[in-house]
């Protein structure tokens, strides 16, 4: 007897998350990744992870996030870390946080993993 898949019904994303997705998409992030973390963390609702191939990619998508969402609503992070380095830029903003990873970097930490109990939404269908 096959085994029948689970059909999900995609799921709706807010307006910011798919601005976030829409920047770093533009920046040609890769691996782009939002986990809703709704029903498994009580500090913030969705994670969006993306990975650059370089630093400066890295640093682009960032900063193209930073400008969609500030031109959106007028939005800015309540805190920013890693910027100088560019191997992992957190960008808070209180009910979403991005995350921009070099490879490397984004493999050692490994936030989908770690967070294997939140819902893990497909960019190109959860859309």
């Amino acid at each position: 007897m096959a085994k029948t898949e689970k059909r999900r019904k995609p799921t709706r994303l807010p307006a910011q998350i798919e601005r976030t997705i829409d920047a770093a998409e533009d920046k040609k992030a890769i691996d782009l990744v939002v986990l809703d973390l709704r029903k498994a963390a009580g500090f913030t609702d969705f994670f969006v992870i993306a990975s650059g191939a370089n630093a400066r990619q890295v640093r682009a998508i960032a900063d193209a996030v930073m400008e969609t969402i500030a031109g959106g609503d007028g939005a800015k992070p309540a805190h920013v870390e890693g910027y100088d380095r560019s191997e992992w830029i957190l960008i808070d903003y209180f009910d979403f946080i991005v995350h921009v990873f070099a490879p490397e970097t984004r493999a050692f930490y490994s936030l989908e993993r770690l967070w294997g109990n939140a819902e893990r939404i497909d960019v190109a269908s959860g859309r």
